[in-house]
């Protein structure tokens, strides 16, 4: 079962869509998001299945604490654009993130799940993942990206400065 309803799917389950703005003298940026509505149970066993996979481990990882473009994720794992697509695809399914598009460019965020025995066990794994080390690693590389989130804000703070 999808996450969002599709024309053709029959499902009539609302969804929400909803927007944060962020305005600096010269620009605003608005960042859309679509969300499901809050399921009325969580389907665990697709929760499991979604975080049995090394690749979405690495991608939920990443997603941690902020938002990561889709060109982001491929340079750090070195996988290509649709091998990534399908895992976070396959996330997006079960439930525990959500995208919105800027251009021609897809940013992922983990979205928490309403439920919470299902908010526990990614909190967990997600704590979990800080005792890998390559997963230390790939947040280390996201962390020096030129183009990760607040870096081209800190970039312009600097220059006016």
């Amino acid at each position: 079962m999808s996450a969002f309803p599709s024309r053709d799917s029959g499902d009539d389950a609302p969804i929400n869509i909803f927007a944060k703005a962020n305005v600096l003298p010269l620009h605003i940026f608005v960042k859309a998001y679509i969300q499901g509505m809050a399921r009325a149970s969580f389907d665990l066993a697709e929760l499991f299945a979604a975080l049995s996979d090394p690749t979405r481990l690495r991608l939920l990882n990443l997603m941690r604490d902020r938002e990561v473009c889709v060109c982001d994720f491929v340079e750090i794992l070195g996988q290509s654009q649709p091998k990534i697509s399908r895992h976070l695809a396959y996330l997006r399914r079960a439930g525990i993130v959500c995208a919105r598009r800027e251009g021609k460019w897809m940013h992922y965020r983990i979205e928490r799940p309403a439920d919470a025995g299902a908010a526990a066990i990614l909190e967990t794994t997600l704590q979990q993942l800080d005792a890998k080390r390559e997963m230390r690693s790939d947040r280390a590389k996201l962390g020096r990206m030129s183009c990760a989130p607040g870096s081209a804000l800190i970039t312009l703070k600097t220059q006016r400065a």
